[in-house]
């Protein structure tokens, strides 16, 4: 008797531990639905709010009149920042321990920097040029042995576009600390036009026929002055330096011109130069 009655206390243990463990398996499933539930709810939500973010601030920075560049860099920085922000919400909402979470994070985020320290640097250099702004897009620049004309201006890279229509991408990082000569900063440049005359030449005749052909071509400017003279006396030839100033963009087209009639006027008066003509850039 005693033991039937020591089984079916047992029994009922049994019944009673099972059905403990029954509730509680389905409160915190309950519990975890509910969570997964709102963690989706604020998922979307809070992708709604990062876009509405991004476009007030676009639209706060093109009331501004700031460059598209910084704009974009500005968007990425801002969507980066809101979304890691709701992951940690999501996060907390799921119920897992943001400390266990973020140390885990650091210690992620340590390791990647350690293996993309030269992208870093490229973000940082993006940041610089972003800041200094020693060019825009739409700017011809020469930097890193390269030169053309900027089409973007991205977190890691700048992208140019050469005169042959290559593309070419110069990371920031050294973009940003190397040398940039930015030919379109200024509305006007100098050209410079070196020519090496034979001695038995007339210096004076020289000078009045480069002056004709400048006076011939209109996009030269008056103002400055246009210059043209004996800049040095060499063994067997002296040079005559023709500088005049024309507006940027129009640089390469008056620098063609002027050669083609030097080089006309030249042969019609016998006039021989003792090498190539030579076209020198002044930034």
């Amino acid at each position: 008797m005693l033991n039937f009655i020591l089984l079916q206390s047992a029994d009922n243990l049994d019944i009673s531990a099972l059905d403990t463990f029954l509730h509680s398996a389905f409160t915190k499933a309950v519990d975890l639905g509910e969570r997964i539930v709102l963690a989706v709810v604020i998922f979307f939500i809070g992708r709604w709010v990062i876009k509405w973010i991004e476009k007030l601030v676009a639209r706060i920075m093109q009331r501004k009149h700031v460059e598209g560049a910084v704009v974009s860099f500005t968007n990425n920085m801002v969507d980066a920042l809101l979304k890691i922000v709701l992951g940690l919400i999501i996060i907390s909402v799921l119920g897992i321990e943001t400390t266990s979470f973020a140390a885990i994070l650091a210690a992620a985020g340590l390791a990647v920097g350690m293996a993309m320290k030269d992208n870093l640097s490229n973000f940082a250099g993006g940041v610089m040029i972003l800041l200094n702004k020693p060019f825009k897009m739409g700017d011809n620049i020469s930097a890193q042995g390269m030169d053309g004309i900027v089409r973007e201006i991205g977190i890691l890279y700048t992208v140019l576009l050469t005169g042959d229509n290559r593309t070419i991408y110069l990371p920031n990082g050294p973009l940003s600390t190397g040398t940039i000569i930015n030919v379109t900063a200024q509305p006007r440049r100098r050209l410079d036009i070196t020519l090496n005359i034979n001695y038995g030449n007339s210096a004076e005749e020289l000078k009045s026929l480069l002056t004709e052909v400048i006076s011939r071509n209109d996009k030269v400017m008056e103002t400055p002055t246009p210059f043209v003279g004996v800049t040095a006396i060499n063994n067997g030839n002296f040079d005559i330096v023709l500088r005049v100033w024309v507006l940027t963009g129009d640089y390469g087209t008056v620098s063609v011109d002027l050669n083609e009639a030097i080089y006309k006027i030249f042969s019609e008066k016998g006039v021989y130069t003792s090498s190539t003509l030579v076209v020198k850039m002044v930034e």
